[in-house]
């Protein structure tokens, strides 16, 4: 682990420097061995790739002692999950603004991509950018295109976009600079909610192609089941 300030109220902890599975499962189990620690003065841990960002009151905890608190921890090797949580999201690939686009840069035809982005569970690695917005890992090597050379001012809420090798969602209108294949009328983040987050690190989403019609229809909310890990599409 590397320890690093950030700003005078928050510790980087570093345990990678790649974005895969079994890196990010070792933050999840630190974050997860942390939080049960329940040491004073912490007020937040925030899960990215391959860190995890402490925050705290520095009236109350020092950086210092914090570091040394956390290389005390006993940290076992992540095992694997035999259940995870999978929560499938509508997809309405008619509102895909790049689809087209996306198509002629692959050089798939526009089934070809739906059914490539739709076929695959990615895990949740991290939230962030905007609340909600789920950072998603395992995207079809065939799709893999760099960001909008000019992005977007806005995209609608629910846009779901790809970027190099990773697929996520807009929670809410905003800037966009990654290609939009899909729009989903599931809401991933409601402020009025505890949590206001319906989707967290460690899970899965599956995307499920629907009609325009399906979009206008599907009452908005999200459901996550508990799954057997075998049964996730990798």
């Amino acid at each position: 682990m590397q320890f690093k300030p950030c700003a005078e109220n928050a510790l980087m902890i570093t345990l990678g420097d790649s974005i895969e599975p079994s890196c990010n499962a070792k933050v999840r189990l630190l974050c997860e061995t942390l939080r049960a620690q329940n040491l004073k003065g912490v007020l937040e841990l925030v899960v990215a790739y391959a860190s995890l960002l402490v925050v705290y009151d520095p009236l109350i905890q020092t950086y210092t002692h914090l570091v040394e608190c956390i290389k005390t921890l006993s940290l076992d090797t992540p095992t694997e999950p035999q259940e995870v949580y999978l929560a499938e999201v509508p997809a309405c690939y008619e509102l895909g603004l790049d689809l087209e686009s996306v198509a002629a840069q692959t050089r798939l035809s526009p089934a070809q991509v739906v059914e490539k982005h739709s076929g695959v569970d990615y895990l949740v690695y991290c939230l962030g950018f905007l609340p909600g917005f789920v950072y998603l890992g395992g995207l079809d090597p065939a799709l893999r295109l760099p960001r909008l050379a000019t992005p977007r001012l806005e995209v609608a809420p629910g846009s779901i976009g790809i970027a190099n090798d990773q697929t996520g969602i807009y929670p809410i209108a905003s800037p966009a600079g990654w290609h939009i294949l899909a729009q989903t009328p599931i809401s991933l983040y409601n402020p009025t909610k505890e949590p206001p987050v319906s989707i967290f690190a460690g899970d899965y989403i599956r995307y499920k192609p629907i009609s325009l019609q399906e979009f206008k229809d599907i009452p908005h909310s999200l459901k996550r089941t508990l799954v057997p890990k075998w049964s996730l599409h990798a």
